[in-house]
């Protein structure tokens, strides 16, 4: 998914989604040096996702016995 961030206020970051949507989020997740007008990419890290999911399991388990 795109999006595009229209602007600043404050702590937050003012982001167009590609069905037009604005959402607000907080500027300290936004990379360093994003301006606006700046296209960001959201994407899953299906890897990531899956080692966590891992590690979770693991922990979990450890904890039943």
């Amino acid at each position: 998914m795109k999006v595009v961030i229209d602007r600043f206020e404050g702590k937050f970051a003012v982001l167009e989604l590609e069905n037009g949507k604005i959402v607000n989020v907080p500027i300290d997740i936004i990379p360093q040096g994003a301006k606006e007008g700046d296209v960001l990419l959201i994407e899953i890290d299906k890897k990531e996702t899956e080692n966590r999911q891992k590690r979770i399991s693991k922990l979990f388990e450890e904890l039943k016995e």
